[in-house]
């Protein structure tokens, strides 16, 4: 009977280490400081394995320890985090749906049901990932700081050169296009929970 040996600490790290390098990138927005970024993650992680006490996956581990490094890079370098314009591209989301005069939607967003009972679903947090990678890079990036890394609004606009303003229109349109996104791969979609987008 063939066992497959178990994958070592090292090789798990080394298996995620892509995962946190787009994660990095994306932040940062500097391939060196995003390596930086990363590799401190997994020195950090290699110096005290005993720290992953396996109450979650070892990637939510790593992120956790990403997103100091990443806060703690944004705050060492300031303003010299490069970012691109917003991203306004073709046909977004806004200009799609439809408002009536007052504000309100035309079509009422699907009934969610529960959300809270879905937090606890691995499969769930996977389509959240892949709907937040199909965000455009901007809105992605002042997604993941704002919710993810839990930056407050004004180190967001400070790091990169928003207005408030500018921020909280990005902002609503990450999450409508993730709330659009959930509702077609996750909520409005049961035999979606069985698969993956």
């Amino acid at each position: 009977m063939n066992t497959i040996p178990p994958v070592s600490f090292a090789q798990q790290l080394t298996e995620l280490r892509t995962y946190l390098l787009k994660f990095a990138r994306l932040q940062l927005r500097n391939e060196a400081w995003a390596e930086d970024a990363v590799s401190e993650t997994v020195l950090a992680a290699l110096a005290k394995p005993q720290s992953f006490s396996q109450r979650s996956q070892l990637k939510t581990w790593l992120v956790g320890i990403l997103k100091h490094k990443i806060i703690d890079a944004l705050r060492l370098h300031g303003r010299e985090v490069s970012s691109s314009p917003a991203d306004d591209d073709e046909g977004d989301l806004l200009d799609t749906l439809s408002f009536k005069p007052d504000g309100h939607f035309v079509q009422a967003p699907a009934d969610w049901g529960n959300p809270e009972q879905e937090l606890g679903s691995r499969q769930f947090f996977e389509v959240l990932e892949a709907c937040a990678d199909k965000l455009p890079a901007m809105q992605a990036r002042l997604f993941l700081m704002r919710e993810w890394l839990e930056l407050s609004s004004e180190e967001v606009c400070k790091e990169l050169t928003l207005t408030p303003t500018n921020l909280y229109v990005q902002l609503h349109r990450a999450r409508l296009r993730l709330r659009e996104c959930l509702e077609l791969n996750w909520f409005a979609n049961p035999a979606a929970q069985a698969t993956s987008l």
